[in-house]
């Protein structure tokens, strides 16, 4: 059962400032390699984030990096996206929303989260989760199995995003604001996300789609 009333939602079609927030800034303690780097498609995961990003159709799209840094700059072309350094990454994803507000246009009416190492969501999602999420505060995407990311926030919540602690808190927020919450139906399971060897096999043994 979820966890807030399923709505019906009429779509905004105002024109709205929409920010990208890739969180790309985890120590891949369980992988134990740099998951930004694993090879995927045509290059390597991270990648395959951002491509789905820029295709979304958001006016910016904001990289949050802490651990390999280093080497996601060396090895990947970040030209045309604005970096929010996290050097408290290993606090959880919450300090990677924190560091990262600072750097979004001050013009910004909807914030939406892509996880860095989830590359099995599609710029149609981010699309749909947009238009579905109408004059809502926040917005999940409800698959066939569950609630999973992208989630996006309106600019009022935007401080409460700034001052959460913890690598749940995002979920926490969720169940407190659960009034605020609409869903927006997207078929198919909740896309793969890889903290672990065996996620990595799952998510290459999966046709890959394009973004």
């Amino acid at each position: 059962m979820p966890l807030w009333p399923i709505r019906s939602v009429m779509p905004s079609h105002t024109e709205e400032r929409v920010a990208a927030l890739v969180l790309a800034a985890g120590g891949s303690t369980r992988l134990g390699r740099p998951k930004q780097l694993l090879p995927y498609g045509d290059g390597v995961l991270l990648e395959s984030v951002l491509t789905v990003a820029e295709k979304s159709g958001v006016s910016q799209v904001v990289i949050a990096l802490g651990g390999s840094a280093d080497e996601v700059r060396r090895a990947i072309d970040l030209t045309g996206f604005d970096i929010a350094d996290n050097p408290d990454f290993s606090a959880g994803c919450s300090s990677s929303i924190a560091a990262a507000i600072p750097a979004l246009h001050s013009d910004t009416e909807v914030l939406v989260l892509l996880l860095g190492d989830q590359p099995g969501v599609r710029a149609g999602t981010v699309r749909a989760l947009i238009e579905g999420r109408g004059a809502a505060p926040i917005a999940v995407c409800r698959y066939d199995d569950g609630i999973g990311h992208p989630f996006a926030f309106d600019r009022s919540v935007l401080p409460t995003l700034a001052g959460l602690h913890g690598d749940k808190a995002v979920w926490k927020l969720l169940e407190q604001r659960a009034e605020d919450v609409v869903e927006v139906r997207i078929p198919g399971p909740i896309p793969i996300d890889v903290d672990t060897e065996d996620d990595y096999a799952r998510l290459l043994a999966e046709p890959q789609e394009a973004g």
